[in-house]
């Protein structure tokens, strides 16, 4: 079992910045792909971004392309969403998700119960 423990998120108007963090315990010596998730009011949950277990590879969705960037700290089984120029649009709750045996994590098998980003206009 791994549980993921997000946190970070808070109220920033638009053009701001915020760093997420999600912090990993349990059996973290496995090798697992991390991503980012967000689930906006009346809407499914939607990919953001995602890194490989060793941090040598990261995808975005197109979204965020540019703006947000994810990155990863395995001595602290931490990872990281750094969000810059902030858009209203980018409101949701943001997950963390953890999948083994994948390069990337696209159907976590582990998620954090979520930290709300809200970005004012």
């Amino acid at each position: 079992q791994v549980q993921l423990v997000e946190s970070g998120g808070g109220l920033v108007q638009a053009g701001g910045s915020l760093r997420l963090s999600c912090a990993a315990s349990g059996r973290t010596k496995s090798s697992y792909a991390m991503g980012w998730f967000r689930q906006a009011p009346g809407k499914e949950r939607e990919f953001v971004a995602t890194i490989t277990w060793n941090g040598d590879s990261t995808y975005y969705a197109d979204s965020v392309k540019g703006r947000f960037t994810i990155s990863r700290d395995n001595a602290k089984n931490t990872v990281y969403l750094q969000m810059n120029s902030l858009k209203p649009e980018d409101t949701a709750v943001y997950y963390c998700g953890a999948e083994a045996g994948k390069r990337i994590a696209t159907m976590p098998d582990y998620w954090g119960q979520g930290t709300q980003v809200t970005v004012s206009s």
